[in-house]
């Protein structure tokens, strides 16, 4: 095991996106005990999130590590230098990729469909560079076929789970969950890809723990993919994308920093 690509909120995070506490509110420490098992074991960290840059940059730092992947994939940065994952979509002239996705009129539709079922997910909209963040309650599936109808085809809208932290203006939402409209092409798999590729990974190398439909589709690119147990809990639906994968994904008995610890000493311990 040389290298555990792992995601932040409901993954290593706990109760208020805490890494001292599980996802219950009890203290636990397990959350660094995985991580100091893997700094022990020589094993590289790769956080990769939905966050913006610097909400990703800051623990990557303060946990020794020189890689990380934020905004679902849109970018990698690999030894301080940035590698853009967004197809056609570059920062330039025209303005960030943020500001580019907005010109383009696709949130605007998207919000305008779905009105009462859909909102930004104010303050963490705010800031980014690439990817707009939205909570509510919509078919994801069904809003890209409406993104294509309009011309839209490079952008898609990526379900990230249940939402974790803030309330909603939704009156009629009641199980609120979050989304991300990014470049059609950006995954946090391909950003994963790549990571493997500049440091000459083989699958056999890597794990990877998350707790989504998105951090799932990274379960191809590695040995063994776990997913904490509450990722279930939020989830029971996400049952039907494991059934799809050929025996890659692993269901911690705990969620959280817990689970994550589960899974890092249970892969050292069949490794050795």
């Amino acid at each position: 095991m040389r290298c555990l690509y792992l995601d932040l909120d409901a993954t290593l995070l706990g109760h208020r996106g805490s890494l001292l506490h599980d996802g219950a509110g009890a203290t636990s420490l397990l959350g660094v005990r995985a991580l100091e098992a893997c700094l022990r074991a020589d094993v590289e960290v790769v956080l990769m999130s939905g966050r913006r840059k610097e909400s990703v940059a800051t623990p990557s730092r303060l946990f020794g590590q020189r890689a990380y992947i934020f905004e679902v994939g849109a970018c990698l940065v690999l030894d301080g230098e940035e590698h853009w994952l967004t197809g056609d979509l570059v920062p330039g002239e025209a303005g960030t990729i943020f500001e580019q996705i907005d010109a383009s009129g696709a949130p605007a539709l998207l919000l305008d469909r779905y009105a009462g079922r859909l909102e930004y997910h104010d303050p963490w909209h705010r800031g980014r560079e690439v990817s707009h963040l939205f909570r509510g309650a919509v078919d994801a599936f069904a809003a890209n076929d409406l993104l294509a109808e309009h011309g839209h085809e490079n952008l898609r809208l990526v379900d990230n789970g249940a939402m974790h932290a803030g309330r909603t203006n939704l009156l009629e939402v009641r199980e609120p969950r979050v989304y991300h409209l990014i470049p059609a092409g950006v995954s946090k798999a391909r950003a994963v890809a790549a990571h493997m590729r500049a440091r000459g990974l083989s699958p056999a190398d890597c794990i990877a723990v998350g707790d989504s439909r998105e951090d799932l589709g990274v379960a191809p690119q590695v040995a063994a993919f776990w997913l904490v147990a509450n990722a279930l809990d939020r989830d029971p639906t996400i049952r039907q994308a494991i059934a799809g994968l050929d025996g890659t994904v692993r269901i911690a008995e705990a969620g959280y920093g817990p689970g994550v610890y589960e899974a890092v000493v249970t892969t050292l311990a069949e490794r050795r």
